[in-house]
């Protein structure tokens, strides 16, 4: 019989969805007073309403969400479920280590043991053993070749450039012909186009045999012969849809994991380890949520600023996919906390707030004095005074727990994200269309990453560094990397929502209007500019010791350039979420994956 981690209560359900309206829906006008000093004006003040869908996601629902702490008879004594599990992971990740290590393991072996480790979501457990096992049996034995095997040769090129060693692009140059294209009977060996397709992705900027391996893949696997193995036609149009490299990792952990159940050779041990580790991180990220459930209600924004988005749990998920690991619990929660403000904020400059009043309120929070506060109507007044306790107190445990004072960092991300925001309800009330360069300079600001970049900056790190700091004040180059992937992906997915809306500052609009171009050939260049994004930030990865941040908050950033694909994949699941993103969230966070027996 398969154990649980979680007992899901059987009425567990979503709250009714309510149709997707236009982004920018119908105005409203509503009379409001303003104070002004002892004066009680009254103005009448356009208040436009995107009519958004409401929570998906009740509080009594997280709150049902109880991990299983039953005791039962293991090893002879009384032990919760939980610990049962933490045990056999021990013993089990034991096992796959030693099978690392063993002298007789081939070179081949070793690399799709570490593909697999990696892709069942376990690569953070074996983080060092990858590195010494790689070392040991790849890059220190010289007679280590794949020049006649596709497949390795991709696999091994792919894995080496994740754990940043320097390969070159030139290891594929053995399966070109003599007139400098790929081979043409590399078409029959499905498995290692599937694998030049993965490497591909991991690409630097002008490496151009790269460029051609991906679009020579490409074109074959999406023409398969309908009689290949129906376990690997599910990998290529999973790799088709979205690249391994560009997904969100829990997610993707999941889909490997099921998918592995299925195939045939599976390792048990492998597979045993992959759902209950799978299981455990899932524990943490229920309680962790029921944590941020509880300061959400607590806080009452949701209620009192009922124009805004109440996006609690998608705000948790966009922090389990910039970093999942356990260690980092403290990260997710204030990340979690930091995009639920960012979304009402959002919607305070898009939706809500008049132009006089969101003048004052990117002064007030420039100033960081909550004397200004006075001067405000007060819905800012609410919002004002949480933002500005909420990243007082985070910089307080910064101060506290490292001696760092990140306050001055933390206060110029929230007021350099009330300018960009400020220019484009500047923008929309003017009916001003941007350059496309003027647009997407403020735009990939806007995007809202960097605000997270930041404070998870701080969250996160163990060894604060000057070099590091100087890159947060200064925009290092690699930020911007995840943040136009942000901003071209949001854009992407919600652009004719918009524009129904009355939006004229997006970056279709902006290519389209000054180019004279097609949307199609807007949307290509936008998604050439994500391309780009991803290669500059796979050298950082890789190569470029030259980035002043260190292996975890690069990493993270990458990530958040993945959680925005994911988020922006079939639409905007932030601001519209369907049967498809819930069922994401519930796979990730809600639904544990059932045990194997034993």
């Amino acid at each position: 019989m398969a154990l649980h981690l979680f007992n899901i209560p059987k009425q567990f359900s979503l709250t009714q969805n309510v149709p997707r309206h236009p982004l920018h829906g119908t105005c409203m006008k509503k009379r409001i007073k303003c104070l002004a000093g002892n004066q009680d004006l009254s103005q009448t003040i356009e208040r436009r309403s995107a009519n958004y869908q409401p929570a998906a996601w009740s509080y009594d629902l997280l709150e049902s969400l109880k991990k299983d702490n039953r005791e039962e008879i293991f090893d002879g004594g009384l032990k919760t479920l939980e610990k049962m599990y933490e045990d056999r992971a021990k013993k089990l990740e034991e096992e796959v280590k030693c099978r690392m290590y063993e002298d007789n393991i081939e070179p081949l072996a070793l690399l799709e043991l570490v593909d697999d480790i990696q892709n069942l979501g376990l690569g953070y457990r074996f983080e060092k053993d990858i590195k010494r096992s790689l070392q040991r049996r790849i890059l220190e034995v010289s007679n280590v070749t794949f020049e006649k095997s596709l497949h390795a040769a991709a696999l091994s090129f792919r894995i080496l450039r994740q754990h940043g060693y320097e390969v070159s692009q030139d290891v594929f140059k053995s399966f070109m012909d003599q007139n400098g294209n790929f081979q043409a009977e590399l078409c029959k060996d499905v498995k290692g186009m599937l694998s030049l397709y993965e490497a591909s992705y991991h690409a630097f900027e002008e490496e151009n045999l790269l460029q051609e391996a991906k679009a020579f893949t490409k074109t074959h696997l999406k023409n398969l012969d309908a009689n290949i193995d129906k376990s690997l036609q599910e990998l290529v149009n999973h790799a088709i849809e979205l690249p391994s490299h560009h997904r969100m990792l829990r997610l993707e952990a999941r889909w490997r994991i099921e998918e592995y159940k299925r195939s045939e050779g599976a390792d048990d041990v492998l597979l045993e380890l992959a759902i209950l580790d799978f299981n455990m991180v899932q524990s943490s990220l229920q309680r962790e949520l029921q944590d941020m459930s509880r300061w959400w209600r607590r806080m009452g924004i949701a209620n009192k600023l009922q124009f805004a988005r109440d996006r609690l749990m998608e705000s948790f998920f966009w922090a389990v996919g910039m970093v999942f690991e356990p260690e980092y619990s403290n990260c997710r929660k204030g990340l979690t906390k930091v995009a639920a403000l960012i979304t009402t904020l959002d919607d305070i400059y898009d939706i809500y707030g008049s132009l006089d009043e969101l003048e004052q309120f990117t002064d007030a929070v420039e100033r960081w004095d909550v004397n200004m506060m006075n001067s405000l109507p007060d819905y800012m007044k609410l919002f004002f005074l949480e933002l500005y306790n909420t990243t007082n107190d985070m910089a307080y445990d910064c101060l506290k727990e490292q001696g760092e004072n990140s306050l001055p960092y933390l206060r110029k991300a929230w007021a350099d994200l009330c300018k960009v925001f400020l220019q484009e309800a500047k923008w929309f009330y003017t009916k001003c269309t941007p350059t496309f360069e003027e647009y997407l300079d403020n735009g990939w600001r806007s995007a809202s990453g960097l605000v997270l970049l930041v404070h998870a900056y701080f969250l996160m790190s163990k060894n604060i560094t000057k070099e590091a700091l100087e890159g947060l004040e200064k925009e290092h180059d690699f930020l911007r990397c995840p943040n136009i992937i942000f901003r071209l992906s949001n854009d992407l997915a919600s652009w004719k929502a918009e524009i129904e809306g009355g939006e004229s500052a997006k970056s279709i609009s902006c290519y389209m209007n000054q180019t004279g171009l097609s949307e199609d050939r807007a949307r290509e260049h936008m998604n050439n500019l994500i391309d780009e994004s991803w290669k500059k930030m796979n050298k950082v990865r890789a190569v470029d010791s030259s980035s002043p941040f260190e292996k975890p908050f690069v990493e993270t950033a990458i990530n958040l350039a993945r959680i925005a694909q994911c988020t922006y994949q079939y639409g905007d699941s932030h601001s519209a979420p369907d049967g498809r993103s819930k069922k994401r969230v519930l796979s990730v966070i809600v639904e544990p994956i059932p045990l194997m027996e034993r």
